[in-house]
């Protein structure tokens, strides 16, 4: 492997927030949409960005349901969808926002933030846990995670299965209109890895409504790790 050492990312300076927060809100970043990138630059272990470049464009396809070959042509248009939806959608909506906030509306946010959302939130953790997850598998434990964790790692509550635990961050569905276009940031896939070095299981997202457990499908995922890591004891 080579030793480069140099940044290839484009510095988009104060325009990346707005670049980010369009292209997550649309999902023009997703699977579906450029592939699984991680999963293929693995794959192909390059060397250097040139390698990586062309091994994408020769073995990526969109990950939906026709399997679209993934060109060029493809990253370019998915940037004229990003502009579009930017100058089309984010910029009018906030600057109606931007023209509409006052000293009042920040004074009540900060409150809001500080005392009702984190009351709504910790009720909200209690109910997916104890009133969903500790019923669905009444075998295991569940407890809430130490504050350096929860702080450091984004665990809220963590299960034990014997001397290996899985950990859980839960979020309330309203996070994103759509769970699905969710994306963890590098500083929480890397808080997620440290967790799997020290306790040797997963961390699961999981999205809430009502206080119920959203993403359902994961209920099975957690289940085969559950079981994963009862086998290796």
């Amino acid at each position: 492997m080579s030793n480069e050492n140099n940044i290839h990312s484009i510095n988009f300076g104060k325009k990346e927030r707005v670049l980010n927060y369009a292209c997550q809100t649309y999902q023009l970043s997703r699977p579906n949409k450029v592939g699984a990138v991680m999963a293929l630059i693995r794959e192909c272990q390059p060397d250097n960005l040139k390698e990586w470049e062309e091994w994408y464009f020769a073995n990526a396809f969109a990950d939906n349901k026709d399997k679209t070959k993934i060109t060029n042509e493809t990253l370019k248009e998915l940037g004229v969808r990003l502009y579009e939806k930017i100058t089309e959608t984010v910029i009018p909506e906030w600057t109606q926002a931007f023209k509409s906030i006052t000293e009042q509306d920040c004074i009540d946010y900060i409150y809001n933030l500080t005392i009702n959302r984190t009351y709504d939130g910790y009720l909200r953790e209690k109910s997916v846990i104890y009133d969903g997850l500790a019923k669905i598998f009444p075998n295991i434990l569940f407890e809430e995670s130490n504050p350096e964790l929860d702080h450091a790692g984004d665990i809220d509550y963590i299960a034990k299965i014997g001397k290996y635990a899985i950990g859980f961050q839960i979020k309330p569905i309203s996070a994103k209109a759509n769970f699905g276009s969710y994306s963890l940031s590098e500083r929480m896939k890397s808080s997620f890895n440290d967790f799997t070095e020290q306790f040797g299981g997963k961390v699961f997202i999981i999205f809430s409504i009502n206080k119920e457990v959203a993403n359902t499908e994961i209920i099975e995922e957690i289940r085969n790790e559950i079981n994963r890591l009862q086998s290796i004891q």
